[in-house]
């Protein structure tokens, strides 16, 4: 069941909560931004981003550009990654 993960290089991780279930419970801003994220981010570590800048008062325009640019570095990281790779034969 990997055909939906996309074309990344980055590290996949074992759920080990209902990723749906916590989907359906985030704020509606947060869910808007995963429907047109880059990459496959779980709800959990969008959640853990979108509460920490919440606690530090940022507003919701704020988190949404916070989390833009967590995924900017990520697909940094991969494009990285996937320069530095040799190329398959």
């Amino acid at each position: 069941m990997n055909g939906n993960l996309g074309a990344t290089n980055l590290k996949r991780r074992r759920r080990q909560d209902d990723p749906m279930r916590l989907l359906d419970t985030l704020p509606p801003q947060l869910r808007a931004w995963l429907t047109t994220a880059a990459l496959p981010w779980s709800p959990r570590s969008c959640a853990r981003i979108w509460y920490r800048a919440q606690r530090e008062g940022l507003s919701a325009s704020q988190t949404v550009a916070r989390l833009t640019r967590s995924e900017a570095r990520a697909l940094e990281r991969d494009n990285a990654h996937k320069r530095v790779r040799p190329p398959d034969r």
